[in-house]
């Protein structure tokens, strides 16, 4: 199993705005081999933003690997929306590996 993490940092008061660029996007995922799930998840806020996650759980590194490079996650990533002041900042890429 592999779970591929992005950490992002919202704009306070842009949370709903980001929820519902993901709400309304299609991932494609169902057509990628080796995708079990999805989440996104809301963390906590502070002074400058919100923490969101998204984490996905694959088969393997190699099928998240080969996802990254598919048509699917360039047409996910197509429709994105508009997300002008909304991030600040790039998302950071947390993966791992299951070891037990």
């Amino acid at each position: 199993m592999y779970i591929a993490m992005n950490r992002f940092r919202i704009a306070l008061g842009r949370e709903q705005d980001f929820i519902n660029i993901w709400k309304n996007r299609e991932t494609h995922l169902d057509e990628v081999p080796g995708f079990k799930q999805f989440n996104l998840l809301q963390g906590p806020s502070d002074d400058q933003c919100t923490l969101f996650g998204s984490h996905s759980v694959w088969e393997s590194e190699e099928a998240f690997v080969n996802w990254t490079q598919s048509e699917a996650f360039r047409k996910a990533h197509a429709q994105a929306g508009d997300s002008k002041g909304i991030y600040l900042g790039p998302p950071k890429f947390e993966g791992f590996k299951a070891v037990l």
